[in-house]
This record gives C-alpha cells, structure tokens and sequence, in this order.
C-alpha cells in the first residue's frame, strides 16, 4: 500500500521513513509522484497548513497522503516564529537564515526566559477528505549559540526537556524517540494501522 508524504524537503522525510519504517507502507515522496501540486502554505495556523496540503494532494494525486506541518513557538517572542518557521528570514531562506535570525532577535534574552516548543501537525488524507490530524509537542529551551552538526532547522539551537544536548548534538535515534515528530508520527502510526486493516 503507497503512502505518499507531500513534502520535498529530504531530511523531514528521511526521519518520517524512518518513524513509519515497520508499517510496511511505501513511502513516497513529492518528488517520487508526477502532478503533485506545489501548496501554498498560506494558512494562519501549522494545523491548517497541514490539513491543507494532505487534502489537496490526496485529491490531486488519489494516494493516500500524509502531511506535516512543524512550527517553532518562543515564549519571549510570542510565540514567533511560528507558522513562519520555514520563512522566519524571508521566503526561500535557508536554515542557517533563520537560525541567525532568531539568535539575533533573542540576544537580550536571560537565559530563564528562552522556553520554547516544537509542535508538529500531522494530517492524514485519502481522496475524499481528511481522516485524521494528530500533533506533537516537544518542551524545551533556546540557546545562545548553535551547538552540534546533526539534525536540521533550529536542531542547533533547541535542548529539549530533560536532556542536556540540544537536537543538534543528539544522535538521529535519541531524536527520534523524543522529538515533537516523533510524538505526532506515534500517533499516526496508530491512525494508518486502522487505515490499512480497513482496507484489508
């Protein structure tokens, strides 16, 4: 059974094969399928965005879709950057943009006041709709520099709750069992499971 996830960015997709590895679907990816759609993820929320693209390239493609949409929210930013995570710096700017950006935007910061999460939407959709949206949520803090060479995004600059290294300097395994992708793919994993069975 063909899974098709609506993203070209290959690092989120190598971490969600790797999450949905024993699920035995084929995961496809946007660039695998001719005539999926560029989105246009103009949506107010990270839910939204994510329901959007998994309905319209369900519908565009007739495979069963997966899409995530992943925002991170700073509490002395108010919540920035947000829905805008992947465009903090701009449209098209690339991940030591953005993370440059936010350094610089909290270098007056104290150190107790650099709380932040990661929230991950996943939504789910065949060709008649949405099945279903579930979300993860990761805890933890902003530092003052990029630590470590793993990982992508704001991985360097994020320690997560209860751990003393940042995504960055974290190996891939250790990443995958507590990040915010990892809590929302958990729960798809179980959605797609009752998909597949129905399915027969």
């Amino acid at each position: 059974m063909r899974l098709l996830v609506a993203t070209r960015n290959r690092d989120k997709l190598r971490e969600i094969r790797a999450l949905l590895a024993d699920l035995e679907f084929d995961i496809l990816s946007a660039n695998d399928v001719p005539g999926v759609p560029e989105i246009v993820e103009d949506q107010p929320t990270v839910r939204d965005n994510a329901i959007k693209k998994a309905v319209e390239t369900a519908r565009a493609t007739k495979l069963l879709t997966l899409a995530d949409d992943t925002g991170l929210e700073v509490d002395a930013l108010g919540g920035a950057p947000g829905v805008r995570s992947a465009r903090f710096a701009g449209d098209g700017a690339s991940y030591a943009e953005n993370n440059k950006k936010l350094l610089t935007d909290m270098q007056s910061v104290a150190a107790e006041k650099r709380a932040g999460r990661f929230r991950c939407v996943v939504a789910i959709a065949d060709e008649n709709g949405v099945v279903e949206v579930v979300e993860g949520i990761c805890n933890g803090a902003i530092l003052t520099e990029e630590k470590g060479g793993n990982g992508f995004g704001y991985d360097p600059l994020f320690v997560p709750d209860g751990q003393l290294k940042c995504f960055g300097e974290l190996t891939e395994d250790v990443k995958n069992r507590i990040s915010h992708r990892a809590k929302a793919l958990q729960k798809a994993w179980a959605v797609l499971s009752r998909y597949k069975r129905k399915r027969g």
